[in-house]
């Protein structure tokens, strides 16, 4: 799911970052212009990767930002 959603956010020009946690979910953190931040969640909330089953998609912590806080978009382990 992580390589998928890093695919979808650059396509986007999106910079953030995205990883599986432990317990069989996601987390991750995306920045660009809200439109395109928007367009990504309802990627990940109908579609996502090939082989995934996506059961809830929640989002929280959403605030304006001056500038970007990183300059791709990365997975991390």
């Amino acid at each position: 799911f992580a390589l998928s959603s890093q695919g979808e956010a650059k396509r986007l020009g999106l910079v953030g970052w995205v990883q599986n946690t432990s317990h069989g979910t996601v987390q991750g953190q995306i920045q660009g212009p809200t439109s395109r931040v928007r367009e990504l969640q309802e990627w990940l909330r109908k579609i996502g990767s090939p082989q995934s089953r996506i059961s809830r998609a929640e989002f929280s912590n959403e605030k304006k930002i001056k500038a970007l806080e990183h300059k791709e978009f990365q997975i991390l382990k």
